[in-house]
């Protein structure tokens, strides 16, 4: 009898390992970071995310044409591996691929920040350029100009890290900078069919909070800056979130 039984305990522990094995090597190893419009890879530097994972960051400006966002997010698709388990961190405009590309693709967890979930959530006056399309009477330099001066204005907490915000906008041509906008505004999402995870701050003027339909963590006197300004916030949520997939 203490033969049989030391056997099964033997089996047993054998099955559990395997079992646990198996549910680690299904869990999350690539995490793809997607910033916004104004942005690029340095919006995500001062994130402090769990080694387990390897980090991707997706720069798009080449891909950007004159075409729907759907279809950006599409081209953009094309360069993830889903040969493993992933997750999609997308800021503003970059949230917005995101979702997109949750419609092409099967992610494990997609996490927006400063971002809207679909077209609804936008603030007015995109709406309204829905209507009149005012940005297609504007030359690109022009919008680019605005942009230059609008962004600090709009967005006074970027002052905290006003070289990087600066120089990550200054970076951008024209051209991108007015078809972007013209994605944003024409972007037809009207609704979500998967699961997101959306952080907010209640100091977002680029998207105002009261905009955001039910935000699963909401950062007080975040901005829509706030992956630099509060990266110590978002790391923490962004860590427990990668790990309860």
């Amino acid at each position: 009898m203490i033969m049989k039984n030391s056997i099964l305990i033997f089996f047993s522990l054998i099955i559990l390992f395997t079992v646990k094995t198996v549910s680690h090597a299904e869990t999350i190893k690539k995490v793809y970071f997607l910033p916004g419009q104004g942005s690029d890879k340095r919006i995500f530097d001062s994130l402090a995310i769990d080694s387990n994972y390897t980090l991707k960051f997706l720069e798009y400006d080449s891909l950007v044409k004159k075409m729907p966002l759907s279809e950006l997010a599409n081209k953009i698709s094309t360069l993830i591996d889903t040969s493993e388990k992933f997750a999609l961190v997308g800021v503003s405009m970059g949230g917005m691929l995101s979702i997109e590309i949750n419609e092409i693709l099967n992610p494990e967890k997609v996490i927006i920040i400063s971002s809207a979930k679909n077209r609804n959530e936008l603030p007015f006056r995109y709406k309204f350029q829905r209507i009149i399309p005012l940005f297609e009477i504007f030359p690109a330099r022009v919008i680019y100009w605005g942009a230059k001066i609008l962004q600090p204005l709009v967005e006074p907490d970027r002052n905290k890290n006003k070289e990087t915000f600066k120089s990550m906008l200054y970076s951008k041509k024209p051209k991108y900078l007015k078809r972007t906008a013209r994605m944003i505004i024409r972007w037809v999402r009207e609704s979500n069919n998967k699961k997101i995870v959306h952080i907010h701050g209640t100091n977002d003027h680029t998207i105002p909070i009261r905009n955001v339909k039910n935000p699963d963590y909401v950062i007080e006197n975040g901005s829509h800056m706030m992956t630099l300004t509060k990266a110590k916030e978002i790391s923490v949520i962004l860590n427990k979130e990668l790990k309860d997939t």
